[in-house]
């Protein structure tokens, strides 16, 4: 069986402390990207099967970069915050103009942050959240905010989504997937239909897009 080409490359953003290595799908001449935000797990961790690379593969052919960060230190949400922060900056030296950052358990809270603190933010997405750090969700407004949550998530359990839910301003949106556990391998199919929807509304995408 033929290994699928690499479609992303590794890059090193450069901080007065450190470095943050990202992988880089980038679409030629792109205004439009999706930052991709893993969990306290670090690395380039993703939810539902790879679904971070899964997507941004696709999103390339419709003229949409992907960036995802690997934290510096994945327990640490304020540098972790830092680290989106630099590569939304990145995204806009290349000549994006609009974004919508996708996060995954810390990574919700980072998203959140992030989102509400970067004007190139035009979507936030926190996927099975901690609710812990998310406290300014109500400075995300005017822009959208989609929580997705699985019911029978043992890690984090869906109060955490519901609490976010109640802190944030519309447009909001949340939605709880019966059978799903923290990691969404059970909805995966289902998971990437939300994003992709998500991600064509708030890009103002055709429906063949």
């Amino acid at each position: 069986m033929a290994m699928q080409q690499t479609r992303f490359r590794l890059l090193r953003l450069y901080v007065e402390n450190g470095s943050i290595v990202c992988r880089y799908y980038e679409a030629a001449g792109a205004t439009l990207a999706v930052v991709w935000l893993g969990g306290v797990g670090g690395g380039f961790d993703s939810p539902a099967h790879d679904l971070y690379d899964r997507m941004a593969s696709d999103l390339m052919a419709k003229q949409i970069s992907s960036l995802r960060i690997r934290y510096r230190l994945a327990t640490d949400l304020a540098r972790s915050v830092e680290d989106a922060l630099v590569g939304l900056e990145f995204l806009g030296q290349r000549g994006v103009q609009e974004t919508i950052i996708v996060g995954h358990s810390l990574g919700g809270a980072v998203a959140i942050q992030a989102g509400a603190a970067s004007s190139l933010v035009a979507g936030v997405v926190a996927l099975a959240s901690q609710s812990y750090g998310t406290g300014g969700a109500n400075r995300i407004s005017p822009r959208p905010l989609l929580l997705v949550h699985g019911e029978d998530d043992k890690v984090l359990p869906p109060e955490c989504s519901k609490l976010i839910f109640e802190r944030a301003l519309e447009p909001k949106r949340l939605v709880l997937l019966p059978g799903a556990g923290h990691c969404f391998e059970e909805v995966a199919p289902e998971l990437q239909q939300i994003l992709a929807d998500f991600i064509r509304q708030q890009f103002h995408l055709s429906e063949a897009a």
